[in-house]
């Protein structure tokens, strides 16, 4: 039997460095004992395993084994370095062996690294600091964790990015860490004693967990799912869950009879002070056309929104650009466009070399439509009723400004100018055109660039966005030079 031995239970790199030695060597998994810092080899003979040196032999495995190594090494199960030396072993005669998720050891390595992979979620949301007696803003702070598997190694990037201001300490059973706020160190293990009961934040903590616990949504099932009940006995709000779970349906059916929030009082007297809308007004300019759209009375929108937000733009302008509906922020102004979207639209057209002071800019949907959280307004989708009943205003901006070009910005107004049901991307990059010929072009809402998660996908379609509006000047340039 050879010992191939290990600084630690999760020593990925001494793993790979002997795995390498063994295989190169031709050493079965079954001949080797893999002991860490803490076994004793004293029932091994330890026998010396030499590198190849003259590169005669070499070894192939793709980042996606390395990947699944890295969680494996991790976990508490004791076969997991003889799994890993047999799958280096099998990967060099069967190149596609991680694609067969049949295959024993391939199943049972994957299911270790989503164990693994779990643990480290549930250590990086269930860590709870304390602070120590006479602590300062910044620390020291101690947090007492249970991990299932052998993760503080693989956990500490997280901690010291996430808290690099604090000092602080995280105990487990199989370690501990320590930050000073610029240098991270390795202890011993530690005992929950070890770390405070509680400090003078934990009250509001718990005042505040209480507050955002919502009976309404209460899925016992899936709360002890992604909070397992193993995990409560280190967290300071366990001693509030069973009493929240147990008044959830009374407090449920207090939410359910509670009036409903309203709006505003800015609002509230904005639209007590809105006159009606004549049913036949007379309408010959856009001057007439906007102001009888104040009085709009069309669709059900218009009881919450504060005012019909109407399009503006010179009357000659070349471009009409079309958007789905006036947000928050255009609520209260009364203009299109000015919010964080119409930032964003504003730069995207002077990249594209277009000037919105010679551009008219409207919406579809001339009110705001929103859903009430609180004191926030939260955009909501207009629906196709409340879009058709819209269309009698922008069918009459069309009419006075009557520009060479229209674009469409996003599904809304795309189903708004044309009827199109479909999806935007089904339209976009298509030569289209109203139904008295006018050209059309279909682009993304900048809403949408603003709603993008990842700043890869929001600059490449920030460019794609560009591109479009950049399309738009070279159709207008080339219809002036006619």
């Amino acid at each position: 039997m050879i010992a191939a031995r290990l600084n630690g239970p999760a020593d990925f790199a001494g793993w790979r460095r002997e795995a390498r030695r063994l295989a190169l060597a031709g050493i079965q998994p079954e001949a080797v004992a893999w002991l860490t810092s803490e076994d004793d080899a004293g029932l091994f003979a330890m026998e010396s395993v030499a590198p190849v040196e003259d590169g005669s032999a070499t070894l192939t495995v793709s980042r996606r084994f390395i990947e699944l190594a890295e969680n494996v090494v991790c976990h508490r199960d004791v076969g997991r370095f003889v799994l890993l030396h047999r799958l280096l072993l099998r990967l060099q005669d069967e190149p596609r062996l991680l694609e067969n998720a049949a295959d024993p050891d391939i199943a049972r390595a994957e299911a270790m690294a989503r164990s693994v992979r779990r643990d480290l979620h549930k250590m990086t949301a269930f860590v709870r600091f304390r602070a120590v007696s006479g602590a300062s803003d910044d620390g020291p702070f101690i947090a007492w964790f249970e991990p299932e598997h052998f993760i503080l190694e693989r956990a500490a990037s997280f901690f010291t990015g996430r808290f690099a201001g604090m000092i602080w300490s995280i105990m487990t059973p199989q370690g501990s860490m320590h930050w000073d706020g610029g240098t991270l160190q390795f202890g011993p293990a530690a005992s929950k004693a070890d770390a405070p009961d509680g400090d003078a934040m934990e009250a509001y903590w718990l005042t505040y967990y209480a507050n955002i616990f919502n009976p309404a949504r209460l899925k016992p099932k899936a709360m002890k799912s992604e909070m397992p009940v193993k995990y409560w006995r280190n967290l300071p709000e366990a001693e509030l869950i069973v009493p929240l779970i147990a008044g959830a349906a009374r407090r449920a059916e207090e939410m359910v009879m509670r009036a409903p929030t309203q709006p505003p009082e800015r609002h509230i007297r904005q639209l007590q002070h809105r006159p009606e809308m004549p049913h036949a007004p007379g309408i010959a300019s856009w001057q007439d056309a906007a102001a009888a759209a104040q009085r709009c009375t069309r669709c059900d929108l218009h009881c919450h929104a504060t005012q019909t937000v109407f399009g503006e733009g010179p009357l000659d302008a070349p471009v009409l650009f079309v958007g789905e509906q006036p947000g928050d922020q255009e609520d209260l102004a009364g203009r299109p466009f000015v919010g964080p979207a119409g930032q964003v639209f504003d730069r995207a057209m002077q990249e594209a070399g277009l000037d919105r002071a010679r551009a008219y800019v409207t919406n579809a949907v001339k009110h705001f439509k929103f859903q009430l959280r609180g004191k926030r307004r939260i955009h909501d989708k207009p629906n196709v009723g409340e879009i058709k009943a819209c269309r009698f205003w922008l069918d009459l901006e069309l009419q006075f400004v009557k520009p060479r070009l229209v674009v469409a910005l996003g599904a809304s107004a795309l189903r708004s100018l044309t009827g199109h049901a479909g999806s935007l991307a089904s339209a976009r990059d298509r030569e289209l055109a109203l139904e008295d010929g006018t050209p059309l072009l279909a682009t993304v809402h900048p809403s949408f660039l603003l709603r993008l998660p990842d700043e890869k996908a929001r600059s490449r379609e920030y460019a794609r966005f560009v591109a479009d509006l950049t399309q738009a000047q070279r159709r207008i340039s080339r219809h002036q030079a006619k």
